[in-house]
């Protein structure tokens, strides 16, 4: 090997991860101990044989080769490969050279078991591992087994001779060209299964193989279709995730009576010799196989469109509704995950509401286009009907990834059986249930965390009672129409308690969530952010969603301003009201927000938290729920709510209800009358009351708004 041309080669492969816009994730960098390793990888693209050596290599700081197949090296390609590191696998010293350097130390290597690259990533074959190809099925190769077999073999061989037959050492180490004895490594060979998978799967035209197209004409078909998906995973950006699992120790392996005879034995056994142990080698190696297998594919990181492709694929019927399909995402997503016993996509370590709401992420938008561009379901409406043959059909080994996608994703999960089960298992609940798990996972989260909080933030001189801040549930007479209610800043669900009864005493659910930050301290509303109040919001609409046919969203300052932003993201909205939304704040604390803000900025940076000033005093109309001590940090995260709000009111067409008070010392009434300018509503309605405080939903006069956000719910033409 060339150890200059490699490093000079390693640069190159660097420049060339730089440029692409592909993001790189390694997990299990604990797994990587010393010793000589073969990492054993699944391989479904050409990336994995330029990016993967890179990227173990910047890791343990060692040379990393690989085997690659023979009618690569051919040309500029081939003199390519020879620099990275890479070996025929036609060439007939290989091994020999593989356990050389792996006896030494010098190197660790990559192998590909599956042999070629799998492009249906279709591994499973009546519970068994069978790679299917273009020439057919065969099982995995033992070859990765068998050569860290043999290194162990040898390692173990020389200690023994050194002293028993020092001469038979001699030669043997002349044979393997080590030079000196110490050079072999004490440490034992071992296997480290790895796998690697990429988010999304898209196949699509890009700048590589139109150059293609240009310089040659006509391009082969099978070039193209790799250009076409290699292409735009390196172009248009794909999530690379590199798993690393526990090394699989060798030694183990050839720790039984006819090895070990034929390790100690001091005739001279040359490297191709036929050994008396070979057939138990080769059971043994058979076995290793099964475990790196299963090792690399449980290694799997199941992401959305695993979930969507599984789902459709298990849905009982070829009818599928496109609500439920979301929700048994939902719940395989959301629900113990730790039963999955998966490695999840980092975008599944986030709650996963906005699969039931408005899939602001598209994460369900870009997998049925993905469907309807592949032919594997036709949308009617919300039905979508299945064409289950294209999940079985057999197609051409050099399309299925552009043909048939959706066959691929799901391929790739089915090793994972406590996956398929949890899936499977889902497929078959019907609708209403659905429906009730969904209610009672959301109800559950939102207690928990509630409780959570609280016992980590509520100081006891300053806590209010957990009844102030506990998310409530009330239930109506009739499914037809549901409300979320949210309660505004520095208070707690309490706030809105009367309202939310008033209006199930007239028949209707209503759920008030808590917002976070809020019924525990002043110190953890200072940490949050609200993107975490819209997860709340939508939280309350999904649980309210799944209770009742309709439902509609109305809130209090603040949460007038979240009910507002639902509207804008949710079609199915019956419609909002926004009562004392915070448009224009008028409290003159709030006017220095900006300076404070960037004045702890600069003590931050400058290293004097002490002179930092994170809290104003507030002085609340109702003490026995909100805070008396204000964060600048939340004054400043409700201010960018409403920034954000304000240019999309015009998108908002549910009828709209917004009511002020005309005497609001903290909000700027004419923000009511702006907001209610600009909703794209053409059912609207502003009322404006004459009280001269803004919690206008406590003491006296608060029947008078009840009354008026009842009149505005019964009155909507709900189907």
């Amino acid at each position: 090997m060339n150890h200059l041309a490699y490093r000079t080669t390693g640069f190159a492969i660097k420049m060339l991860s730089n440029l692409s816009r592909a993001r790189v994730r390694l997990h299990g960098l604990e797994n990587l101990s010393d010793g000589p390793r073969i990492f054993v990888i699944n391989h479904f693209t050409r990336i994995e044989t330029l990016l993967l050596p890179y990227h173990i290599n910047r890791q343990i700081q060692k040379p990393v080769w690989s085997l690659a197949a023979a009618d690569l090296f051919v040309g500029a390609l081939g003199e390519f490969l020879d620099t990275v590191g890479s070996v025929s696998t036609r060439n007939p010293d290989r091994d020999r050279l593989m356990v050389k350097t792996l006896l030494t130390g010098e190197a660790d290597w990559i192998i590909f078991p599956e042999g070629r690259m799998v492009k249906s990533k279709k591994i499973i074959e009546k519970g068994r591992f069978m790679i299917s190809y273009a020439g057919g099925k065969r099982p995995p190769h033992t070859g990765a087994a068998i050569l860290a077999m043999r290194t162990e073999f040898y390692r173990q061989r020389l200690r023994h001779l050194v002293k028993t037959a020092p001469q038979e050492a001699e030669r043997l180490a002349g044979l393997f060209e080590l030079g000196a004895l110490d050079t072999v490594s004490q440490e034992g060979t071992s296997l480290v299964p790895v796998n690697i998978t990429y988010y999304p799967i898209r196949a699509k035209e890009n700048t590589l193989n139109k150059l293609a197209t240009w310089m040659m004409g006509k391009v082969p078909e099978r070039m193209n279709e790799e250009l076409m998906i290699e292409g735009s995973m390196l172009l248009s950006g794909v999530d690379i995730d590199i798993r690393f699992g526990r090394p699989i120790a060798v030694a183990p392996c050839i720790d039984c009576r006819p090895i070990r005879r034929d390790v100690t034995t001091t005739r001279a056994l040359n490297f191709d010799d036929p050994l008396p142990s070979m057939g138990r080698m080769r059971k043994e190696a058979l076995k290793l196989m099964q475990r790196y297998m299963a090792a690399i594919y449980a290694l799997t990181t199941v992401n959305h469109d695993h979930l969507f492709a599984t789902a459709l694929k298990m849905n009982p019927t070829a009818r599928a509704d496109s609500a439920n399909l979301k929700r048994r995402v939902f719940l395989a997503a959301s629900r113990k995950r730790r039963r999955l016993r998966s490695h999840l996509h980092h975008s599944l370590r986030t709650d996963q509401v906005h699969l039931l709401t408005d899939d602001r992420y598209g994460k369900y938008e870009e997998f049925l286009r993905l469907a309807v561009e592949s032919g594997v379901v036709v949308p009617d409406n919300e039905v979508l009907h299945i064409e289950r043959k294209r999940f079985g059909s057999a197609l051409d080994f050099d399309r299925v990834r552009i043909d048939n996608p959706i066959a691929v994703i799901a391929n790739e999960v089915e090793p994972l059986k406590d996956f398929l089960r949890r899936l499977r298992r889902l497929s078959w609940q019907p609708s209403w249930w659905l429906r009730r798990r969904v209610v009672r996972h959301l109800l559950h989260y939102d207690l928990r965390l509630f409780e959570k909080d609280y016992d980590r933030w509520a100081q006891p001189e300053m806590a209010k009672p957990m009844e102030v801040g506990r998310p409530l549930l009330l239930k109506g007479r009739s499914r037809r129409l549901g409300v979320v209610l949210s309660h505004g800043y520095m208070a707690a669900p309490m706030e809105v308690a009367e309202l939310a009864t008033y209006l199930c005493g007239k028949g209707l659910w209503v759920y008030v969530p808590r917002l976070r930050g809020h019924g525990t301290d002043p110190t953890d509303l200072a940490g949050r952010s609200y993107p975490e109040w819209i997860e709340d919001m939508d939280r309350g609409y999904a649980l309210m969603r799944n209770l009742c046919r309709n439902v509609v969203a109305g809130g209090f300052s603040t949460g007038a301003g979240l009910a507002l932003d639902l509207g804008h993201r949710v079609e199915e909205l019956a419609g909002i009201f926004a009562i004392s939304a915070p448009l224009r704040l008028q409290d003159l604390s709030s006017r220095f927000v900006p300076a404070v803000d960037a004045w702890n900025w600069f003590m931050e940076k400058v290293r004097l938290n002490e002179a930092k000033k994170e809290f104003v005093e507030n002085h609340p109309e109702n003490p026995h729920i909100n805070y008396h001590l204000n964060p600048i940090s939340g004054v400043h995260e409700l201010e960018r709510l409403m920034a954000d709000l304000e240019p999309r009111l015009g998108e908002i067409q549910k009828p709209a209800l917004v009511a002020q008070a005309n005497g609001d010392p903290v909000v700027n009434p004419k923000g009511a009358e702006m907001i209610f300018e600009r909703l794209g509503s053409a059912d609207k309605q502003l009322l404006m009351f004459n009280f001269d405080r803004h919690g206008i939903l406590l003491g006296e006069g608060a029947q008078q708004v009840y009354e008026a956000v009842w009149q505005f719910v019964a009155r909507l033409d709900l189907p």
